[in-house]
């Protein structure tokens, strides 16, 4: 292990003393061969533990998406491994994965990744859907949901009848709806407007600080590394800095 993964599991030892729901080892995604090979992520040594709010940051191109999308079970690694809940995920059939993923895991994806012919509201349910919970219990979360992101009046409208950042919100809502453990966030309030990320982050905050559920955020936004309790930085596919804050 190099210095700075000794470290890091130090400082977060003292940070949280709890589970580790997602750890990397030595994990590593290349696209090509030869000349065209890119390194996107290169062993990358990664603990992180139930209830943390954590946000990778770092350039364009530096491997932030590609780090969210192999620990989400959305690509495999060319290398390494990925354990969620002490999970293997590389072991799990398909199957197995998408159960994992569905009843585990909320992605919110900076192209929103709406379905198409459902509307904002079927789009927020989907999951608890899928997952069984009633359709009282649905909709109750459902109403309650599109209140706080802003969204009531909307829930009959499909994403091409709403604006960009309104379709940011029902992702968000449907990341949120089914209280992951873990919440995968790649860019989320890029297309928001300042006083609606900001309203958004300040939820997601007190669903982390209320029901201990584990944030990681690939982003840019200043206002969400202000709320970070702690900061992992990507350079050319590298981790190479690892920040924890009381």
């Amino acid at each position: 292990m190099n210095n700075i993964a000794q470290n890091n599991t130090q400082k977060r030892d003292v940070l949280v003393n709890s589970t580790t729901v997602i750890e990397t080892k030595m994990l590593c995604r290349h696209f090509g061969q030869g000349d065209t090979l890119v390194n996107a992520l290169t062993d990358a040594n990664l603990t992180i533990n139930k209830g943390e709010f954590t946000t990778i940051i770092g350039p364009s191109g530096s491997g932030k998406s590609t780090l969210l999308q192999l620990i989400g079970g959305l690509d495999t690694p060319t290398s390494g491994e990925v354990l969620l809940d002490n999970k293997h995920i590389s072991q799990m059939t398909g199957t197995e994965l998408s159960d994992f993923r569905r009843d585990h895991i909320g992605f919110i994806f900076q192209a929103y990744n709406l379905i198409p012919v459902l509307s904002a509201k079927e789009n927020i349910e989907y999951i608890m859907l899928l997952q069984g919970i009633s359709a009282q219990e649905r909709a109750k979360r459902v109403s309650a949901i599109m209140h706080d992101v802003g969204l009531e009046g909307l829930e009959n409208r499909r994403p091409a009848q709403l604006s960009g950042g309104q379709q940011q919100r029902v992702a968000v809502a449907r990341a949120m709806v089914s209280e992951p453990s873990i919440i995968l966030a790649d860019e989320p309030t890029a297309n928001l407007d300042s006083k609606t990320g900001i309203e958004l982050l300040d939820m997601m905050k007190t669903l982390n600080e209320e029901q201990k559920m584990t944030f990681v955020f690939s982003t840019h936004d200043p206002k969400i590394m202000e709320r970070a309790k702690r900061i992992i930085r990507l350079e050319d596919g590298c981790i190479v800095d690892d920040e924890c804050f009381s």
